[in-house]
């Protein structure tokens, strides 16, 4: 067990899930296993998705309750063979990549996690579907490549260059939603480094997209602050950190040889897709409603505990940020729901 410090006076302990969230191994193994029998036999045709680890963390996401846990699994499983992440290539998404907007770094952290490098300022020409697109082959490459006893990462956000232009609200919320519903826990921190004091009203429209958990993993950091440099030496090793970064590496992106890297590691996810996932008729199976037990469809009513499970609350969330954005004075309630139906176009 380690520990880090990130605020003056403070220290983290590096814990494991099970001990973040003060369980024991023999309670976790049975929740485990209570996941496993409400999905039922599908679990055993994606050992991926369904492992130890990655049930594990469904459960730390739904705040260890078991059927809400398996629901999200459900949904994210249907979504991964709708939407087939495990199968897209770097020819499918080498314009967006080559801006060099956003990569896999060529280093980990100190605690041997991934590195996702975010240039916030550098302006994507690509629609926000293939901004999307390209950020699911990120995280899947990412996942391919962590050690098998790390299963997190860390955002690495640049704000130089950055202005209002830069601002997309569509795909800041497709990526909240995309990164909380189907690769929860996955977060280790967002580091946001050097935002421009414009960024405080455009984070004030962001935190609603945010689950509590997520919120308490993003780390702001500014260069003239000793005190927030701190965060950045007690997470990375400064060697190898970009300089843009108060680190002392002079290396940059380098677009030829992280196609090059990439490619590779496309024939390294071909296999690994092979071995982890079953045939598209599984789907019928999945969403068939006799699947789906009584108990949890019941949890549906609960409320709006979980974030986004309320699409009318998101969509007020939009308009308004919207709004804000061009100046124009909030609609109503009634008006909000009028977007329901375009939100997603």
């Amino acid at each position: 067990m380690s520990s880090m410090k990130l605020k003056a006076g403070a220290t983290e302990k590096v814990l494991s899930p099970g001990e973040q969230q003060g369980k024991g191994k023999s309670i976790v193994a049975k929740e485990i296993g209570e996941i496993r029998k409400i999905i039922g036999p599908i679990a055993d045709k994606f050992p991926a998705l369904f492992s130890d680890a990655s049930i594990l963390r469904y459960l730390i996401a739904r705040n260890w309750n078991t059927k809400k846990a398996a629901k999200m699994m459900r949904e994210t499983l249907k979504w991964r063979l709708e939407y087939k992440p495990e199968k897209i290539r770097w020819d499918d998404i080498a314009h967006e990549a080559m801006t060099g907007r956003l990569y896999k770094a060529d280093f980990l952290d100190k605690q041997g996690r991934t590195v996702l490098v975010m240039r916030a300022g550098v302006q994507s020409t690509s629609s926000p579907n293939m901004q999307i697109k390209y950020l699911v082959y990120c995280l899947e490459n990412a996942i391919l490549n962590q050690s098998s006893n790390q299963e997190q990462m860390v955002w690495l956000v640049d704000f130089q260059g950055w202005s209002k232009a830069s601002i997309s609200l569509k795909v800041t919320r497709e990526t909240a939603q995309l990164v909380q519903n189907h690769y929860p826990e996955r977060l280790a921190y967002a580091i946001l480094y050097n935002p421009p004091k414009l960024f405080e009203s455009f984070w004030t429209m962001v935190k609603p997209f945010l689950e509590n958990k997520t919120y308490k993993k993003v780390r702001f950091v500014y260069p003239d602050n000793p005190k927030s440099r701190m965060i950045m030496e007690e997470i990375f090793d400064m060697n190898r950190l970009d300089s843009c970064f108060g680190g002392k590496s002079s290396v940059r992106f380098n677009t030829e040889a992280y196609a090059k890297k990439c490619r590779e590691e496309d024939k390294k996810m071909s296999t690994f897709a092979e071995s982890c996932y079953s045939s598209p008729s599984t789907l019928h199976f999945l969403v068939s409603e006799s699947q789906m037990s009584e108990s949890t469809a019941s949890d549906d009513n609960d409320g709006c505990e979980d974030e986004f499970s309320c699409d009318e609350t998101v969509c007020s969330n939009m308009v308004k940020a919207d709004e804000i954005l061009q100046g124009q004075a909030p609609s109503s309630k009634d008006d909000r729901k009028e977007c329901m139906a375009n939100i997603a176009n």
